[in-house]
């Protein structure tokens, strides 16, 4: 009780006023500056952060899978479909029903903890890597967002903005895959897009020009399928 009176004597006690203390002097050292201008300014690229915990989609050998991220992200969704948009070199992924046409299954089923399934796609992969000129021989990598357009959520992604990990081939090995990405050469002398110029990317109409595609799972096609497709993906190569 004696300590308690000289505390309240002195007016406050030693933690309080510690704690005022560092609050005045970060009070002090923000500056006021009204001429702040963002001109000149780049948002730097998420992608060269790093992103494990990152929505992601990946298209590697004739397959397509999105991340755990994504999963986690839309925890009670089991199908979804993929829509393009040719012009704008976007790509969307939406939640599905199991019934629905042109859906497909993205995660295992029926087990604890889902996970992302890579999906066999060789027409969809020859598509994609004509529109874009890819080589078919590497891993491309894009980063996502998930928005809400109405009452639906979905991710988009920038088929532009790819990571690129490049595969090499030598006589009498297996290849291998680098684990350094490669980025599109005009990333090269730039840290991101302009502030004015990244608002404006945020500013689409998503359902605008995408075009909704099936993807076929490998166990499900026929050997009739598999040959056209193949085919098809050969003639693309030597486009």
């Amino acid at each position: 009780m004696e300590n308690e009176h000289i505390i309240s004597a002195a007016g406050s006690d030693p933690v309080s006023e510690a704690l005022n203390e560092k609050a005045s002097a970060a009070a002090e050292e923000i500056v006021q500056d009204d001429d702040f201008s963002y001109n000149g300014y780049q948002v730097v690229r998420r992608e060269f952060f790093a992103h494990v915990y990152e929505p992601s989609i990946t298209f590697n050998n004739c397959k397509v899978s999105l991340n755990t991220a994504c999963l986690n992200r839309l925890p009670d969704v089991d199908y979804v479909q993929i829509l393009v948009n040719p012009e704008d070199k976007k790509l969307a992924v939406r939640p599905s029903s199991e019934d629905e046409k042109d859906s497909f299954l993205w995660c295992t089923a029926k087990s604890v903890k889902r996970k992302p399934k890579q999906i066999t796609c060789r027409m969809f992969f020859a598509k994609v890597v004509q529109l874009m000129e890819w080589n078919p021989d590497y891993r491309y990598k894009m980063l996502g967002k998930l928005i809400q357009s109405g009452d639906e959520y979905l991710f988009i992604f920038d088929l532009t903005a790819s990571e690129i990990y490049q595969r090499t081939i030598q006589d009498g090995e297996k290849p291998k895959t680098s684990r350094t990405p490669v980025f599109p050469a005009e990333w090269q002398n730039q840290f991101g897009l302009p502030v004015e110029e990244h608002r404006k990317l945020l500013q689409v109409n998503i359902f605008d020009g995408y075009t909704v595609f099936g993807i076929k799972d490998k166990i499900a096609e026929t050997p009739a399928d598999i040959a056209k497709e193949q085919s098809t993906m050969e003639e693309t190569n030597h486009d």
